[in-house]
């Protein structure tokens, strides 16, 4: 009985130590970079994200052979709308090669900002600062 009990309480508090030392990372389990938007061959998997004021985004294609080009605008009803509100970071045809990453800021303006790929249609993301 007192070996079944202590085995027990070992067991917790090697759950307890390691949740709690995961807590104060600022990676996500698969280390990726906080205020991460991962993209598959065609889309965001995310299609909106919502940052503090003076964040960057970091943009990761996880695909291993489709690569992407950001910049500024939308898609509207399939049509590429290249379109830059005021306080956004100039993004000009970023290239995210296939199992890679770019990044998108800093953000200096609070607001809500629009990114497209410029040749997967209706692939948008919106940054929404605050």
């Amino acid at each position: 009985m007192f070996l079944i009990i202590g085995l027990c309480s070992i067991v917790t508090i090697l759950l307890v130590a390691c949740s709690s030392s995961r807590s104060g990372d600022s990676t996500t389990t698969t280390g990726t970079t906080q205020n991460a938007v991962h993209m598959n061959d065609s889309n965001f998997i995310q299609s909106s994200i919502t940052i503090k004021k003076g964040g960057s985004v970091t943009l990761i294609d996880d695909d291993l052979t489709t690569p992407h080009i950001i910049a500024n605008g939308t898609w509207k009803n399939e049509i590429p709308t290249a379109a830059k509100e005021p306080g956004a970071p100039a993004v000009k045809d970023i290239q995210i090669n296939a199992n890679s990453s770019g990044s998108i800021g800093p953000f200096t303006t609070a607001g809500t900002f629009k990114f497209y790929c410029t040749i997967h249609t209706d692939m948008n993301l919106t940054v929404i600062v605050q």
